[in-house]
Parts: C-alpha cells; structure tokens; sequence
C-alpha cells in the first residue's frame, strides 16, 4: 500500500508518490548489485549452502500442454461430441469413451494446476444430471435444461479463472469458452453432412439407405378407399377430430372444415391413410342439389335457354351462298317500279 505520509529527505516531499529507477534506488540505499547467485547468498550470510536447480519433469510439460488455452477447447469439443453421439446409440462404445476422456484430461489438468476446484467439477456435473434429466425424464424442453446448460457453461468457466482471476485470465476464459462452442457448431454440422454418405456407416446400419415410401410398402396406416361415400353418424363431437359409427365399425374421422355435433348424419368424402375427412349429409345434399334447383326455376319461369354466339354464328355461315345478298344490295324484295 502507498502512504502518502511518508517522505525521504532529499529524494521526494510528503504526499508524492515515490518512484525509482534502478540506479536511484541503489544510490539512496535501498537496493545493492551483485555479480551472481554465490554472491547474494554471501550478501544474506547463506554461503556454502546446498543449492537444488529445479527443473519442470515430464507430467507437468503435459499438464501445462492439456491446460493451454489452445488445447482445452479441443478437449471440451471432443468430450461434447463424444457424449452427443454416444446418446444416438444404443449402447456405450468408443464415442462415449472418447467424450469421457477428453473432459477428465481437461478437468484433471486444470484441478492439478489448481485452476478449477471440485466445487467447479460438481457444478459441472450437476448441469450434466439437469440436461440429462431434461432429454430423457422431462418432456420438452424448461426450466431443468435451462438450469443444466447454465451449471455446465459456469463449471467450465469457473475452473479456467483460477483462485484470483486477473483481467486477463478472464478475458482467457471467455475466448476458451466462445472457442468450444464454435468448434462444436462446425463439427456437429460437419456430422451431420458428411457422415451420412459414409458408406462404412451404412453397411454399419448407423444410416439407413432406403426410403420408407408407400411405393416400397412403407405406410402408417392401410388405405381404406371403401369406406368413402358410406354414410353414419358421429359418436363424438368433431372439434374437428373424433370418432364415427358406419354400421358396426367404429372409424376415426374429422371434420372438413366446421365443428359437427354428437349424433350428425355424416359421409365420408375422402380416405388418405388414417385420415377420413367427413361433411354433414344436409351440407353435402345441399351442394349436390344446388345445380338441379337452379335449372327447374327456369324451367318453371318459362324462360327460354338462352342462344349461343356459337348456334348464330353457325347459322349464318351455314346459309346458301345464293340466298345471301351481295355486299352493298337490299335484302327487301323487288317492287313493280322496279319491274318496270
């Protein structure tokens, strides 16, 4: 801490803050030079002690390497990978080994330096039971996988800051942590683009090659062309789904468009799969009848057919080429003045 109380004569006044050099400090006494170590330990009175040159071994070359701010987001993508695909197979392979292995190097490593405690591992882990919870147990998606995807992304961060974190271990942190997300974006787009036309992976059985179509004798539900036209009553109301009786078969209907009461007289006018799209019988003898009332008021009004351009035009270009006046004559007949 700084006391601004304090002053030495003849290098700096009380209340200023005293700054040297390494020359001023050895020429107002408050540093010596020595040529090397044999020399500073004469200096401190420890001459002729025994002097141990410690040297990094081979575990903390890798330690240092698993921990490097370039290393660790490989690790934490290999792990969520890993884990990713071991949950679309059946059982645990290589995959969910590999996961398992890269996030116990990355936290092993960070837990040995002293970066990541076990509070920060069981955060972790506990965002792990959360998600798992969330996909497997939970149905949708909430609160639980919310709180799961939080406790994984704060373990990670917590245990790349350390016990005092500076201004540049968190900023650190921050680009380890955007690193990892990003890998894992591209490798799982990779995946799921490329891995598919492996053809290891199809004779694997892990993608399948061919189409569930109809065609190839792939369908949810048998086609019933023979119930359309049949006509019998909801059971149920159809809001817009329910269930009809046709006879003794119950048959699971729904409506076309609008709301039908329990007890309607119903047709079933289309049949695609287990869909059987039903109309009200008045609605559907309203429609089918509205051509034929039509044409019977105009045959009660007396109103003659109206003719057709295409019946006078006929009738004109059928006519006898004689019996049509040439261009500028009458078509009255002659008179007696004219006879004359």
């Amino acid at each position: 801490m700084v006391d601004e109380s304090l002053a030495v004569p003849g290098v700096v006044e009380e209340g200023r803050l005293l700054t040297l050099t390494t020359e001023e400090a050895v020429a107002v006494g408050y540093a010596d030079v020595v040529e090397d170590l044999p020399d500073l330990l004469e200096r401190v009175d420890l001459a002729g002690v025994e002097v141990r040159d410690l040297e990094v071994n081979w575990a903390e070359r890798i330690v240092r390497f698993l921990s490097h701010p370039t290393v660790a987001p490989f690790l934490l993508s290999i792990g969520f990978l890993g884990l990713l695909v071991e949950i679309k197979t059946p059982t645990f392979g290589l995959s969910g080994a590999l996961g398992v292995l890269a996030l116990s190097l990355f936290f092993g490593s960070h837990l040995i330096l002293g970066l990541a405690g076990w509070e920060d591992l069981l955060l972790f882990g506990l965002g792990l039971v959360l998600l798992a919870a969330e996909v497997f147990v939970v149905p949708g998606f909430g609160l639980l996988g919310i709180l799961g995807i939080s406790g994984i992304l704060a373990g990670l961060y917590l245990s790349l800051l350390g016990s005092f974190p500076t201004m540049t271990d968190i900023a650190t942190a921050g680009g380890v942590l955007s690193t990892t997300l990003l890998l894992i974006l591209l490798a799982g787009w990779a995946l799921l683009k490329y891995l598919p036309r492996s053809g290891r992976l199809h004779r694997s059985g892990v993608f399948l090659d061919a189409a569930t179509a109809r065609e190839t004798g792939y369908e949810s539900a048998r086609a019933r062309k023979d119930l359309v036209g049949r006509e019998g009553r909801a059971i149920t109301d159809l809001r817009p789904s329910g269930v009809g009786l046709f006879g003794d078969e119950r048959v699971d209907i729904v409506s076309e468009a609008e709301w039908i009461e329990e007890g309607t007289p119903v047709r079933i006018i289309s049949a695609e799969g287990y869909r059987h799209v039903v109309r009200p019988i008045e609605r559907v003898a309203l429609d089918a009848g509205d051509g034929g009332r039509a044409a019977a008021a105009k045959s009660r009004t007396g109103e003659p057919p109206a003719p057709t351009a295409a019946a006078d035009t006929d009738t004109d270009t059928d006519a006898p080429a004689a019996e049509r006046p040439a261009s500028g004559e009458s078509e009255l007949p002659p008179s007696e003045d004219d006879d004359r």
